[in-house]
């Protein structure tokens, strides 16, 4: 019998069974195809720029943005939950905005020490004091050499200890033992201030011994709010922030308060509050339990309108060389290159000569064809801090600062009348799409005298979040509620053979995590997701708009950015790093790195006409190892064979593709077969092409 070519139609189908599937593939893992055959995907490295750059960020990425300045520098934005940093030249540098400064004297310290009342063993869950004035309710104490947290206060008895923390011993400790406290607790009547936010301070003097002057003025992270004016801090050794970085959290060296700590900072302190941090998970609904644990005071609402009650999302755009940003539902803000790294983002109505510039919005962007800049869920000029949901406003051409719809200048507002909120927009080449809860409109520049115009597209639409669409060129792709779909002068829902795969499988609590991302130069959209059992993303669905086809894996990122202004495309992990991907071949989180497990399998097709049983005798690969750097790269092929359509697989052989293999001989006897092709070595890449099979019939039994 002649050799058997098996042909495979590219893309994964998992919308009909797998043996209807005959001809196709099935299933897979960090593959692609290209020209209609399936390949290993790139490998991805901590991200590098001017110099290694391999530093962690606090909270989860859900923005980033690179761009050029005029002398050619190259910036990107990364905005966390948590900060907003920028790198240039190889660091992070925060310019976080600051929300609210005090007046001298606003802020003081609180500090607490005191004595053990009775012995403890070293495995001893609760302590007594000889008196609890003036600690917080719960804080980390130091006992001789040991650190212990504590969870409880109650009268003099500190309880639900965690004993030895920060890698010191725990031990027994006698009665009258000194008791020392890094908690120290800060007043400032009506803060403002949210479990995480950061705040600055100056102007401090010695609380007497241990909390020194320097100790104080520098940036801390509030640990908790036990009410409008008070929050707890945990005193630590002089160090910057990002020199306390490691892999996403503060590894602060704590500072001890003892008995002589007994002043309150000095009459001269400034505290500079950073806007509020906001969750890095999404919530649902108001009202009490609504929101994440500790996030306001005990059995207090909460209302997803304030500050720091939702998912945190930035929005941004590069104004020139300078940035525009935003974080959604809250200010707008503004950072000057010419100031430098060192310089924090500003409000926007605070620039000189702003004229009824916004102060809350959903999204900024800049119109690139026509230079205003855009703002969307905005407030009104008529009613400036009054959110309106569905407003969009725009600036007057080339102007940060003027705002005012005058007749001398381009400067106006548009209101939408479908929806209840607007959600997303993406700017093409010709126009601004813009998404609202229920509807997409197309928003087109049209000059003096009313600069934009605003047409309602489609309704009963659905977009899953402001992260999951993107544009491409003239197109946007988005994902819905349970379908995707594309915009390119007319609204298509695109065919999807994996839609139930994705939506089945999809934790719909955390939809608005969904991101979209281009990988333009192999003509792909991706978009990451969290699947059922996760609260983060952790798998992604690619379609291919060159091939038209769909395929899906595991990979979790929460934010990618095309290559254009950086070498290779950027996504942030949730591993607090950013990669970059389509480099090498491996997994760079790791340290050497670590291999890729690739694979592609396809549903089961009839030997023959499915009638006879066949003998499979001889397996003669087609694949190729282009570009691998490892020495002798290695693909496994498995080869399946079972009796009929809902039959186990009765025999599987897997045989080892190097190079140099002309043929590997098998010995499998069924009436359908079934191949996957794997990879899980380092430094290997792969592209399949057409597998041929040695066929004999082999009788009806």
């Amino acid at each position: 019998m002649p050799l058997t070519k098996l042909q495979f139609r590219p893309g994964i189908n998992r919308e009909i069974t797998n043996y209807s599937n005959e001809g196709g593939w099935f299933d897979g893992d960090k593959i692609r195809f290209r020209f209609g055959f399936p390949e290993k995907i790139g490998g991805w490295d901590r991200f590098s720029s001017a110099s290694v750059f391999s530093a962690s960020f606090l909270g989860t990425c859900r923005a980033l943005l690179p761009w050029v300045a005029l002398d050619g520098s190259r910036y990107l934005g990364v905005g966390t939950n948590v900060k907003y940093y920028l790198n240039e030249g190889g660091g992070l540098s925060d310019i976080t905005p600051i929300r609210a400064t005090t007046s001298a004297g606003d802020v003081t310290f609180s500090a607490s020490a005191g004595a053990l009342a009775a012995n403890i063993t070293a495995d001893q869950t609760s302590l007594a004091l000889t008196s609890a004035a003036g600690f917080p309710s719960q804080g980390l104490i130091k006992i001789g050499s040991e650190q212990i947290r504590y969870g409880t206060l109650v009268s003099n008895t500190l309880s639900n200890l965690t004993r030895g923390v920060n890698s010191t011993t725990p031990a027994a400790h006698l009665s009258g033992a000194a008791v020392t406290c890094a908690t120290i607790t800060v007043t400032d009547v009506d803060h403002g201030a949210l479990v995480n936010d950061f705040v600055t301070y100056s102007g401090a003097v010695s609380l007497g011994s241990q909390i020194t002057a320097d100790v104080l003025n520098q940036e801390y992270q509030i640990i908790s709010v036990p009410n409008d004016n008070n929050y707890v801090i945990e005193a630590r050794t002089v160090s910057t922030v990002s020199s306390i970085t490691v892999a996403g959290e503060l590894v602060p060296t704590p500072v001890f308060a003892d008995s002589g700590d007994t002043g309150n900072g000095g009459a001269s302190v400034i505290g500079a509050y950073q806007v509020n941090t906001g969750l890095d998970t999404s919530v649902a609904g108001t009202g009490w339990g609504a929101g994440t644990w500790s996030r306001g005071t005990w059995g207090s609402s909460s209302s997803l309108s304030v500050p720091g009650a939702k998912l945190q999302i930035w929005t941004n755009d590069n104004f020139g060389e300078d940035l525009l940003f935003n974080v959604r539902d809250g200010g707008l803000f503004y950072w000057d290159k010419t100031s430098g790294l060192s310089a924090r983002g500003v409000p926007l109505s605070s620039l000189p000569g702003a004229n009824a510039a916004p102060t809350i919005a959903k999204q900024v962007l800049v119109s690139d064809t026509d230079r205003h800049i855009v703002v969307f869920g905005c407030d009104s000029e008529a009613a400036p801090g009054v959110q309106d949901p569905l407003l969009i406003r725009f600036s007057s051409q080339e102007s940060l600062t003027d705002w005012a719809a005058e007749a001398t200048n381009t400067a106006g507002e548009l209101r939408l009348g479908s929806g209840s909120e607007i959600v997303a927009a993406a700017e093409t080449r010709q126009q601004i799409v813009v998404f609202t809860d229920t509807a997409l409109y197309a928003m087109q520049y049209l000059g003096p005298p009313f600069t934009f115009g605003i047409q309602m597209i489609s309704e009963n639409i659905t977009i899953a979040g402001p992260l999951a669409a993107i544009a491409v060129d003239d197109s946007v792709f988005w994902a819905g509620l349970s379908e995707f779909y594309v915009y390119n002068g007319a609204v298509q829902r695109l065919p999807c053979p994996v839609r139930d795969y994705v939506f089945d499988n999809f934790n719909s609590t955390q939809l608005e995590k969904m991101v979209a991302g281009l990988n333009a130069e192999n003509g792909e959209v991706w978009w990451f997701y969290p699947s059922a059992a996760s609260s983060e993303n952790d798998r992604y669905v690619v379609y291919n708009y060159i091939e038209q086809v769909w395929y899906y894996g595991t990979l979790a990122r929460t934010y990618w950015v095309d290559r254009g202004i950086e070498d290779f495309p950027t996504a942030a992990s949730p591993d607090h790093y950013l990669y970059n991907h389509e480099l090498g071949f491996d997994d760079g989180s790791t340290s050497p790195a670590s291999a890729i497990t690739a694979y592609v399998t396809s549903s089961p097709m009839d030997l023959g006409d499915g009638e006879q049983f066949t003998f499979v005798r001889r397996l003669l690969p087609d694949v190729t190892f282009r570009n691998s750097s490892a020495s002798a790269p290695t693909i496994d092929i498995t080869t399946r064979v079972r009796n009929s359509s809902n039959a186990a697989f009765l025999k599987t052989t897997t045989s080892e593709v190097t190079t140099n293999t002309e043929q590997v001989h098998l010995r499998l006897r069924g009436r359908q077969v079934s191949i996957e092709v794997e990879s899980d070595e380092t430094g290997v890449a792969w592209r399949l092409g057409s597998l041929r099979y040695d066929l004999q019939p082999d009788g009806r039994r």
